[in-house]
């Protein structure tokens, strides 16, 4: 490995060794028409402490694939963050792309995104992805992802659109150099680890393009990770918003896009995170609502005055919100109550 290496491809794993999920996304990895075309790329998978027998598919891929597939292999599980990050660390290539070791693309998926790349300069590239709930190449339900309106040089205006929908990291191909120079990584250890990397990285770059084909393939299952909410999961995403907060703030972007840092903010850290826990947590508490509500203020105490949150957010949301603005305790009985009674007519 080593000199002309033109892209690295990072895999985190993390026991996907049933039902053929894993073997399903390396093999559209090794076979990428890049091959065809001479074009050196690296697999470089991650496994991040699997207990099931990951490992041992991946070896079995480095000894077919010695020129292509590098397996990495620790103890200790960080989540797929410090996967990531391991694997940037690893990486040789001169651009680095990401893919969820559940999910597969298109055999032409990264030729053509290194194409745009070389006909138009830009120096991150993406296109869009489709949903599939079972192991196939036929296009599944096409979702949009990152509009035509943030394309092109990046100017302020489209950086500001990027903080606001940063859109999918597994669709995307980014510079290496931009990444190296800038320092830019993951959180480790916790869930949603994208939702403070993806704005956060965006601001960095200089010129986005993207194709008009769902060239990902985003495998859906019971075992997704989005499937299922607890406590944890919540402070994780609270976390990862918190970090997106601390990191622009440290470097530099706070005062420049300061409404829309809010506005990303207050989507992922409180909106979000406070009607998912309502709705899908086994058993709410009042005490992590009153902490999720004194984060926020204390970050953005006038989060509700942000023309982004009064455009953007739906009235029902507002109106929960600004509820719970004037009595936690009464937000919390009413939107119980509420939810309890439509679960009972649902029957």
């Amino acid at each position: 490995m080593g000199m002309g290496m033109k892209l690295s491809v990072i895999v985190p794993v993390y026991n996907m060794a049933a039902d053929g999920k894993l073997e399903y996304c390396m093999n559209s990895l090794v076979s990428q028409t890049l091959a065809h075309q001479g074009i050196p790329y690296e697999i470089i998978a991650v496994d991040d402490a699997s207990t099931d027998s990951s490992l041992q598919i991946l070896r079995e891929y480095g000894e077919r694939y010695p020129d292509k597939v590098r397996v990495i292999h620790y103890e200790v599980n960080r989540r797929q963050g410090g996967a990531k990050n391991e694997g940037l660390r690893a990486a040789e290539g001169e651009w680095i792309g990401f893919i969820d070791s559940d999910d597969w693309v298109a055999a032409d998926f990264y030729e053509k995104l290194l194409k745009k790349a070389e006909e138009t300069g830009a120096d991150m590239v993406g296109c869009d992805y489709n949903l599939v709930t079972e192991h196939t190449m036929q296009v599944g339900k096409i979702v949009k992802n990152n509009s035509l309106e943030q394309t092109g040089v990046l100017d302020e205006e489209k950086h500001k659109k990027l903080i606001m929908r940063s859109g999918s990291m597994v669709i995307k191909i980014y510079r290496h150099s931009v990444i190296r120079e800038n320092r830019l990584d993951f959180p480790e250890g916790i869930f949603y680890e994208d939702n403070c990397a993806g704005p956060l990285w965006s601001l960095y770059f200089t010129h986005f393009e993207k194709l008009e084909e769902p060239l990902y393939y985003y495998y859906q299952h019971e075992s997704s990770t989005v499937h299922y909410i607890s406590e944890q999961k919540c402070r994780d995403r609270m976390t990862a918003a918190a970090l997106f907060y601390s990191e622009c703030e440290k470097r530099g972007f706070l005062r420049k896009y300061y409404k829309e840092i809010e506005y990303r903010f207050t989507e992922l850290y409180y909106v979000n995170t406070l009607l998912s826990y309502m709705q899908g947590a086994p058993h709410p508490r009042l005490g992590f609502v009153k902490e999720l509500f004194a984060g926020q203020l204390e970050r953005f105490p006038e989060f509700q005055e942000n023309a982004y949150y009064r455009q953007n957010t739906g009235e029902e949301e507002k109106k929960w919100i600004a509820l719970l603005g004037r009595s936690p305790v009464r937000f919390y009985w009413y939107y119980r109550l509420k939810f309890w009674v439509r679960r009972v007519r649902k029957g």
